[in-house]
């Protein structure tokens, strides 16, 4: 099975789910074959393999490529040109062989049932046009009521996420088309929290993201950590609220620690092109995280803030107690 770029099916662990049951899925854009080669995770929305430098590729292609029968690749070198064509050759071996492809979607069209993937290196088209059956999993958030809408996305991805005017490659399907391409098209709607996101009034407009990754780009406490330690396929400042958003709260350490990995420094906030308020979702989701866990171990300490909101909430229990503590202390 070949995959476009999807990091719907990498929330859901789609891969590893498939290689439970003896099916090889291989990744084609070449950041995520990077990643998937050297058993790594992605540490960037755009750029999942931007924590490796040329000489760690050329040993994880020289070290991963091989098997099977079949060589490593020999005198490879760093040279970019050259990794390129090198996972140019070992993909298009993967391209012709499968029956079978998976993708996501950037957006889908309500109006015509069209969904719609943008890429830059063509990979992608390879898998919606050469295999047999095409799985499309997509988020529900992902849905615009028509093409007018679409077109205003089509303008604000390239430009938010690589400064571009317009992408390299944009493929749109609508179902199977006799003459050519994939002859069984399934679609995947996926929730997986979303609803649950959409419910909180505050945390919603999470879902308007459209995975730039321009709020990742200027982050202060992403530069300086970066994507790995968030612990999550989403990582960054989108990472720090939807996760939460997506899984819940009180869920786990990991994802209750995210809406802390922030400055508020608001950074985010002004250059994400759908108007998210990062920060104030993450300080939303900061009192959603001490809510879940009031009670747990911490009962000494709701105890002393109840006796001094009690103490405090009346002038005439204030001077009792200011009286009392001046005795004592004498």
């Amino acid at each position: 099975m070949v995959k476009v770029k999807s990091m719907a099916t990498q929330e859901i662990g789609l891969n590893e789910a498939l290689a439970e049951r003896g099916i090889a899925a291989w990744e084609t854009d070449l950041a995520e074959l990077i990643v998937q080669l050297g058993d790594d995770l992605p540490s960037h929305i755009l750029v999942p393999a931007i924590h490796r430098n040329r000489d760690e590729i050329r040993d994880i292609f020289v070290e991963s490529m091989g098997g099977a029968g079949k060589p490593a690749p020999e005198g490879l070198t760093n040279d970019p040109a050259t990794l390129a064509n090198a996972s140019r050759l070992h993909l298009r071996e993967k391209f012709l062989r499968a029956k079978v492809a998976v993708s996501g979607a950037n957006f889908a069209v309500a109006d015509s049932g069209t969904l719609v993937v943008v890429e830059s290196e063509g990979n992608g088209r390879m898998c919606l046009t050469l295999p047999e059956v095409l799985v499309s999993v997509v988020g529900i958030e992902k849905i615009v009521p028509t093409w007018e809408d679409l077109d205003v996305f089509l303008q604000t991805l390239p430009r938010s996420s690589t400064g571009e005017r317009m992408n390299p490659y944009t493929s749109t399907w609508s179902g199977v088309n006799e003459a050519d391409g994939p002859q069984e098209v399934h679609v995947v709607l996926l929730d997986n929290g979303r609803t649950r996101a959409l419910a909180d009034e505050v945390g919603r407009q999470a879902l308007r993201c459209i995975r730039c990754s321009a709020c990742l780009n200027v982050c202060p406490v992403y530069e300086r950590t970066g994507g790995k330690a968030y612990g999550s396929v989403y990582p960054g400042p989108i990472g720090a609220i939807l996760n939460p958003l997506l899984k819940g709260v009180g869920v786990d350490e990991q994802t209750d620690s995210l809406p802390y990995a922030s400055s508020l420094c608001g950074a985010c906030y002004d250059v994400c092109p759908v108007a998210i308020d990062i920060p104030s979702v993450l300080v939303d989701l900061r009192s959603q995280v001490v809510d879940s866990h009031r009670g747990d171990g911490l009962d000494g300490y709701a105890a002393a803030m109840a006796g001094a909101g009690f103490s405090f909430g009346s002038a005439t229990r204030w001077k009792l107690m200011t009286s009392a503590s001046g005795w004592l202390a004498a």
